[in-house]
């Protein structure tokens, strides 16, 4: 093992469904991912994907109950998944569209942070953070303070 810090070459969130075809279907519908590839067994059904948001890339599979209850788990844990856009408001519209009254989709909100973003929640559970920076101007709340690691 080298002394020198690891090359990372991209990071993609793995993702379970118990549907993965309704997945993929619904991602690139709702989302507006590109769809790079898909595995599918002999029903034609899929049980591994690829979709793409700009250059990113998620991977995501389908996997029963059993799945989960050999873990000791009634399912997947959620996570939050960013998805940067250079125009939050006109992504909001777009999903809030596709998905009509079957989703709650709150508007998006500035944050002290210098991003504006709306959260949403897929067919699997999953939330999404659709994230465009504002400014690069942060307003914390009295107290709080902002450390960078060049700065300790």
């Amino acid at each position: 093992m080298s002394d020198e810090d690891p090359r990372y070459l991209g990071l993609a969130p793995y993702l379970y469904y118990t549907d993965a075809t309704e997945a993929v279907e619904w991602l690139t519908r709702v989302f507006g991912f590109g769809e790079k590839v898909r595995y599918v067994d002999a029903a034609g059904e899929v049980f591994q994907a690829t979709v793409i948001a700009g250059d990113a890339e998620i991977q995501l599979t389908a996997v029963g109950s059993d799945y989960w209850e050999a873990k000791g788990v009634d399912g997947p844990v959620g996570q939050l998944n960013v998805v940067y856009v250079d125009d939050v408001d006109a992504q909001y519209e777009r999903v809030c569209e596709a998905v009509g009254d079957t989703v709650e989709v709150a508007p998006p909100q500035n944050q002290p942070y210098g991003a504006r973003l709306f959260t949403v929640q897929d067919i699997g559970g999953n939330s999404w953070a659709f994230w465009q920076r504002v400014s690069d101007t942060v307003e914390l709340p009295a107290g709080w303070q902002e450390i960078r690691a060049e700065d300790r």
